[in-house]
């Protein structure tokens, strides 16, 4: 036996015995799979793409040897994702996994020319009916859900009189682009606010990028001084500008993703004294998700799903500073609309779904 032959025997043993002691099905064992999560963008954002590398990490800590796990920091200079997805592409990677919106395009043109990969899209989509892309599983989030929760915690919050009255009376959001999937979040928390408070003004702002925590604490800070009570960050690594803006006027923000006052509660303590709750999203949860339903050869290629607080892939922290500053009334109220929206007795508006006259109507309405 050569070396690489005794080498490629030990790897598949040590699988095997792994795969073993997990009880991970058959066609698992028949060799180690390898998957890719390559970041459009970089690590370190607290939120989104922390998230997917977490949900790489879980795959790791379940499968072990039975899997290779590989995350692959692309950066933000967009001509370079491309060429990280075709080298990728003719690697020896089983599944090629990228996130949001910005990778659709790619995974577009890349994706038919490698059909014996699978490739995972988190909160993208590929146009399957233009296409051959059954080598493609789209999984999307209804965000909207999750934040309709944290409209009724913000406006609750106010109402209940625990956020005092001088420091405003409206909540406000910030996005990181002007964009269907941040507006899902958008409509979700204006029409959960509503729930509670019908006249409730919600100040909304658009950054222009994902990467700029400066820009995201200007458009923030700007939002306290007219008035604002408490924010909501829906902007990755822009976001983090909310949380300090938050800090530094003395109010209460939102954190997205992640539970970003646990993230912060250590290294900042002022700052996550500030970060009321996060509307959760998943990714970490949704990636192991769609590796176990790979590894049982369920993995709905070829299509788009769609999941939300029934998939346990969105939701809002119960824990830390809501805990103690949410009304058992007001807990109740947010436990009843999720109960509600799971069993479909309550519906939420899409962001997806309304037309651009719809949506400005609805964002012109809420204004201040």
């Amino acid at each position: 036996m050569t070396t690489l032959s005794r080498r490629r025997f030990t790897a598949l043993l040590l699988a095997g015995t792994a795969i073993t002691a997990l009880g991970i099905p058959g066609a698992l064992a028949a060799e180690p799979k390898r998957i890719v999560f390559l970041v459009n963008g970089n690590l370190g954002d607290k939120s989104y793409f922390d998230l997917g590398a977490l949900g790489m990490e879980q795959i790791k800590a379940k499968y072990g040897d039975a899997v290779e796990t590989k995350v692959i920091e692309m950066g933000t200079d967009q001509t370079k994702w491309l060429a990280t997805f075709q080298d990728a592409s003719e690697g020896d990677w089983d599944i090629i996994v990228g996130c949001t919106f910005e990778i659709s395009d790619i995974i577009n043109e890349i994706a038919p020319q490698y059909p014996d990969k699978t490739y995972i899209l988190i909160d993208g989509v590929v146009p399957y009916e233009q296409g051959n892309f059954g080598n493609v599983y789209s999984v999307t989030f209804n965000q909207n859900e999750g934040s309709y929760l944290a409209g009724i915690l913000a406006a609750g919050l106010i109402a209940e009189g625990t956020i005092p009255a001088d420091w405003g009376n409206s909540i406000g959001f910030l996005g990181g682009m002007d964009i269907p999937v941040i507006n899902d979040f958008l409509v979700g928390y204006i029409e959960g606010a509503r729930s509670v408070s019908p006249e409730v003004k919600v100040a909304i702002a658009y950054a222009g990028s994902f990467n700029d925590a400066a820009k995201g604490k200007e458009l923030a800070l700007a939002q306290y001084r007219a008035g604002t009570a408490i924010g909501f960050n829906v902007a990755g690594l822009t976001g983090l500008g909310q949380l300090a803006a938050a800090k530094e006027a003395g109010r209460y923000a939102i954190g997205v993703n992640s539970d970003q006052e646990a993230i912060f509660k250590d290294g900042d303590p002022e700052m996550a004294g500030k970060v009321v709750s996060s509307m959760l999203k998943k990714v970490d949860v949704t990636l192991l998700r769609a590796f176990d339903l790979y590894v049982e050869g369920k993995l709905p290629v070829g299509r788009i799903e769609a999941i939300g607080l029934k998939e346990d892939a969105v939701g809002l922290v119960e824990t830390g500073n809501m805990a103690t500053l949410a009304s058992e009334t007001l807990k109740g109220r947010i436990a009843a609309a999720k109960a509600g929206i799971i069993d479909g007795s309550i519906k939420v508006s899409s962001g997806f779904a309304l037309t651009p006259e719809q949506l400005n109507a609805l964002r012109d309405g809420a204004r201040p």
